[in-house]
């Protein structure tokens, strides 16, 4: 017998949301790991708000949304606030009743700038990390560095002469003008874009194109390829090898300690550097071109080829930040925004990691 396709309007049930979601869902996990952080900075979120006037968004539930943000790779607040209206279980996670309105798209945004003035996404990172060190998944010995260019959220015709010699030309189309780049050598020290003023024109390798970015790095750890710290700076040839020397030493403890790394961190000085904080360096020799910094006293030992195959893993994590966690471009002006966000990225990633580790246990 056929059924019949009745509609009906108004939704009554008294089934909480809590019983919606399936008990092996991956965000029950994610949501216990999430809550136990937001305890424990409970304290911290006190002092970034008044005593007096009307309640504001609560920043647990805004980082909860922040963070079903980059899970579910929503590319803007405005889609995001949409979802949080009728996904039973994005209410479920953020702690949302069903009757509750949803907040308007610029005043979650405004809000969130308030926890970006009180660097919470660091004291986020910090205490996901904290719990990942008391289920003992983080090597105290051996890491690996890397870094990616994040492109920025500026295009190459906002890219002008800081100091124009003549008079613009008319413009034909105020929206989108026409530009003529040809034959115009243009470089930092020159032009500088004036959508992001921080923004930097940038490639990693000859042959590619040049883009205005931002550069991302990450120190990992090598036993689960957890991520210990993160960094965003201005792009340029040697914020990757400055950046691991700043993650290699904020390093706690005193233990002799390895750091693996690709063919860019293979210089005498970066080598020298790392070695005078007592770690012994296992990148990637250089083959061809110039001689490399690292010799047999380092390649003979085991674990050298050990931190070579490991160091790959850190990809995997580049990958993530920007198939899922919206970091591919950025949708923010500015290092300190960009930096904040992707410290919140790759937080979440570890929780994500944390989460598939438990599993397997």
């Amino acid at each position: 017998m056929r059924g019949t396709d009745d509609q009906q309007a108004t939704f009554f049930s008294y089934v909480s949301p809590e019983q919606r979601v399936p008990q092996e869902h991956p965000l029950r996990v994610i949501r216990e790991l999430v809550n136990t952080v937001l305890r424990e900075l409970s304290p911290r979120f006190a002092t970034l708000y008044a005593t007096e006037g009307r309640p504001s968004i609560a920043p647990e539930k805004l980082l909860r949304a922040l963070l079903l943000q980059v899970l579910y790779t929503v590319r803007s607040e405005r889609l995001l606030m949409e979802q949080l209206d009728y996904n039973l279980l994005f209410r479920w996670f953020v702690g949302l009743h069903i009757d509750d309105p949803v907040w308007d798209a610029t005043v979650f945004t405004k809000n969130r700038d308030r926890l970006l003035e009180g660097d919470v996404a660091q004291a986020f990172f910090d205490q996901i990390l904290a719990q990942a060190r008391e289920r003992q998944l983080l090597s105290t010995e051996h890491f690996t560095v890397d870094g990616t260019l994040i492109e920025a959220w500026a295009g190459q015709k906002s890219f002008k002469a800081k100091s124009p010699a003549e008079p613009a030309a008319p413009v034909d189309d105020p929206g989108n003008p026409t530009v003529d780049f040809h034959g115009e050598h243009r470089t930092n020290a020159t032009h500088q874009s004036t959508t992001d003023p921080e923004a930097r024109l940038y490639k990693k390798a000859a042959g590619q194109e040049a883009k205005l970015c931002y550069q991302g790095h990450v120190l990992m750890e090598n036993r689960h390829g957890l991520v210990v710290d993160a960094q965003v700076s201005e792009a340029s040839g040697t914020a990757e090898r400055d950046a691991a020397l700043d993650m290699v030493e904020a390093l706690p403890g005193e233990r002799h300690r390895t750091l693996g790394g690709d063919k860019l961190f293979d210089t005498h000085d970066f080598v020298r550097d790392v070695r005078a904080v007592g770690v012994t360096p296992h990148v990637a020799q250089h083959t061809t071109g110039r001689r490399s910094a690292i010799d047999r006293r380092t390649t003979r030992h085991p674990g050298y080829a050990i931190s070579q195959r490991c160091r790959k893993r850190v990809e995997e994590i580049f990958g993530w930040l920007k198939t899922v966690g919206l970091m591919r471009k950025t949708r923010h002006r500015g290092c300190e925004r960009v930096g904040w966000m992707f410290t919140f990225t790759t937080a979440v990633y570890n929780l994500v990691r944390m989460r598939n580790l438990a599993m397997q246990t």
